[in-house]
């Protein structure tokens, strides 16, 4: 579970802002939305971010998406004009990124600063953290230094000689982050002191999944099993879009090229044929969609792929809907429906405007189910809105609510609702769009000329 980022420099964050997911301990109430780790923390399941338009709610989601491109590579070519320009000092200036995390019981704070206008990285940490608020370092870079690992780290003497051998051949470089590297190929005995390097850097891979309004999910393995699919077919009929029931139908190949634009379709068959050629084992399946389908497509050994897609049907029609056929709310009902059905312990949400296209009862119906079907797991969600009427404390605790909002000369700040004192009575929603909180829109009057 996050329970801290920390970020400067990055888009509209100039100075440094925090967002916690630790838990206040002035409120008593849903209990059932913390999660408790050892005998001091309790974590929240939830972060909501509230801002205007241009506030700075989709650079935290960015936050996540750089700081994942850059595990994969390095910082990205589209991330070298990411510096908060607000400012000309800071082109030049570092810019930091932190996630605080805990994994099975214990906690961890990893980070790197880089200048993002040259790509370069200019350090690198990764620390234990105790409950008494001390801390431990684990391993630590600066500049093009070789990384060094704390003494307090035994290794066995082979350790040493890997370690160190990774630590010299890394010296000079600014490229990459040492906590990729050492996972690129490597392999570690279970009892060995080097698994910290897998271990962190397989959640931050694996346990952080972000989706945009302009990228659908690529992996919907849920619709083409057959306990999911009928689990599906009992959430969708509780969102009254008309949907009766979901089944999958094969098609064939030219259908799908009638589905999907020539050169997703080129690249997709491209990327099955690598697959299977670089794969030991011959089965191979791969999920996507687009705007226009559904599509699944399973190879087994050299022969003909499978290809399977889905068809609706809306009360007794005797008529299938293809999903092009749905409006732009339930097909993206159908994006966010892999995070009901996840079911895998310990995973991070984070989603940008959670609420596109969806009527505001059906949100919070979304919200509700979502609770409900991760009550036992430690699942958190993290999502920006513009949707005022789901700011209610039936639904939420006053710390899992946050604003953002840009000050003087165009950079953002972040807070949280729980700064301010209110009570339990209170219609949040009204006294925020009444400008209690901020983070809203501030219009200036405009006067039409005569004639115009």
């Amino acid at each position: 579970m996050i329970t801290k980022i920390s970020v400067e420099n990055f888009k509209s964050f100039d100075q440094a802002v925090e967002m916690t997911m630790i838990s206040s301990s002035k409120i008593r109430t849903k209990v059932d939305h913390r999660v408790q780790v050892g005998s001091k923390t309790r974590l929240l399941k939830h972060a909501i971010i509230y801002g205007a338009n241009a506030s700075g709610k989709s650079n935290l989601v960015d936050f996540f998406r750089f700081f994942k491109a850059t595990l994969d590579g390095g910082i990205p070519l589209w991330g070298t004009r990411h510096f908060c320009r607000t400012n000309s000092e800071n082109e030049g200036r570092d810019s930091l990124f932190e996630i605080q995390m805990e994994i099975d019981g214990k906690f961890y704070a990893y980070g790197f600063s880089a200048v993002l206008s040259q790509r370069t990285i200019t350090g690198e940490w990764l620390y234990e953290l105790y409950q008494n608020g001390s801390a431990k370092c684990i391993y630590e870079r600066e500049k093009s230094a070789k990384p060094v690992l704390d003494a307090s780290i035994k290794l066995t003497s082979e350790e040493q000689n890997r370690f160190a051998t990774y630590a010299d051949d890394f010296e000079d470089n600014t490229s990459d982050l040492f906590l990729s590297e050492m996972n690129r190929g490597k392999k570690y005995a279970e009892t060995s002191k080097l698994q910290i390097f897998q271990k962190i850097y397989r959640w931050l891979r694996n346990s952080i999944v972000i989706i945009t309004p302009d990228s659908g999910l690529t992996n919907f393995q849920y619709y083409y099993e057959e306990e999911s699919l009928s689990l599906i077919n009992d959430l969708i009929t509780t969102f009254d879009t008309g949907i009766s029931n979901v089944r999958i139908e094969e098609i064939d190949i030219n259908e799908l090229s009638k589905m999907l634009p020539k050169q997703i379709f080129e690249d997709i068959l491209e990327k099955v044929k690598n697959n299977i050629a670089q794969s030991k084992n011959p089965h191979f399946r791969m999920s996507g969609r687009s705007d226009k389908c559904f599509f699944n497509i399973e190879a087994n050994g050299n022969g003909e792929p499978k290809i399977t897609t889905i068809k609706l049907t809306h009360g007794k029609s005797v008529y299938d809907f293809d999903f092009s056929d749905e409006s732009d709310g339930t097909r993206r009902l159908f994006d966010l429906m892999d995070m009901l059905l996840l079911k895998r312990e310990d995973v991070v949400f984070v989603v940008d405007e959670l609420e596109r296209s969806l009527h505001p009862k059906l949100t919070e119906h979304f919200l509700e189910l979502f609770s409900e079907l991760h009550r036992e797991r430690k699942t958190q969600l993290i999502f920006t809105t513009h949707e005022a009427s789901i700011m209610d404390q039936r639904l939420f605790r006053r710390d899992e609510i946050w604003f953002i909002e840009r000050v003087e000369q165009g950079s953002s700040r972040l807070y949280s609702l729980d700064r301010f004192k209110e009570r339990y009575d209170k219609v949040l929603s009204k006294a925020y769009l009444e400008g209690r909180y901020g983070a809203i829109p501030v219009f200036k009057k405009f006067r039409f000329r005569e004639g115009v």
